[in-house]
């Protein structure tokens, strides 16, 4: 009888870490009516082929500029996410560079079953920066990244492994994955941190996808790059990126560290201004 119920709970709990898996690599899709006219610039509504066969939905906004920047989203986030994409498509449209803005996979209207939270999601960026370069070869001779979260992880591998990406800024970006993932379940589902031991490889057999840590690329980075820390990130540990701050500037002179108050990608909005200043004077600087 005691083996009974030891087979029975055995089973709920498989089921019960299957499910949370699968709602991790397939979280809600944000999507809002805003666009671009809104903030007063015309855009064009474009899609991205991927190397791999998905279609992404795109903002392509033209300022008749040779510097583009593409700012990449986070973790169930899109395009349309008014705390840090909107703010920040703004500051770089009034500064007059062009910008490229898309849909992740499994996010917004893009294609895609599941996310990766990092990893097919560089196949994600690289195509977008395919398209810009046949479809607008002028407007792609400078081409920066700014990223939040999860795009702040794209970043930092694009700048390692896309030649064609001139420098980057990565807020909030997770440094060791499980850790973020696990801190993930306890902030948002009030799950242990320990699950995450047990979620964490059926996510992967789910999604395809392997597990990325941008801290294994502090020792790759060789290009322009501002990380943005805040102190009261349920998230990501002000020591984390940090600690790949103190790595990477060993071999790259031009890494930064702006290390503020605030929660997991807020700093855009708790200290707007500075944000602005900071963030024109890097793409100003290196792009």
């Amino acid at each position: 009888m005691i083996l009974k119920i030891l087979v029975i709970l055995l089973v709920f709990f498989f089921l019960f870490v299957v499910f949370v898996a699968y709602k991790m690599v397939k979280p809600p899709r944000e999507i809002k009516e805003w666009t671009p006219k809104d903030l007063g610039y015309n855009y064009e509504e474009v899609m991205i082929q991927t190397r791999d066969g998905l279609k992404l939905q795109a903002w392509w906004i033209d300022q008749e500029n040779e510097k583009t920047v593409i700012p990449l989203h986070g973790y169930t986030s899109s395009k349309w996410n008014d705390i840090y994409i909107k703010p920040t498509m703004e500051i770089l449209l009034k500064a007059g560079y062009n910008v490229l803005a898309f849909d992740f996979r499994a996010h917004g209207k893009s294609e895609g079953k599941y996310t990766t939270v990092g990893d097919k999601e560089l196949i994600d960026l690289v195509s977008a920066i395919d398209w810009l370069r046949k479809n607008h070869p002028e407007k792609a001779k400078k081409i920066g990244l700014i990223g939040f979260s999860m795009g702040g992880m794209v970043t930092i591998r694009a700048l390692a492994e896309d030649e064609r990406v001139c420098c980057g800024v990565a807020d909030s970006p997770p440094m060791h994955l499980d850790k973020t993932g696990a801190r993930g379940l306890k902030y948002f589902a009030k799950l242990p941190k320990w699950l995450y031991i047990f979620v964490k490889p059926f996510t992967m057999w789910i999604s395809g996808g392997k597990p990325v840590h941008p801290l294994e690329y502090a020792d790759k980075v060789k290009k322009p790059l501002l990380l943005i820390a805040g102190k009261k990130d349920p998230l990501v540990k002000v020591e984390e990126i940090q600690e790949f701050h103190e790595r990477n500037k060993k071999i790259n002179q031009n890494v930064e560290l702006w290390v503020t108050e605030a929660p997991h990608v807020r700093t855009i909005l708790l200290a707007k201004d500075e944000y602005k200043k900071r963030i024109l004077e890097f793409f100003e600087k290196y792009l």
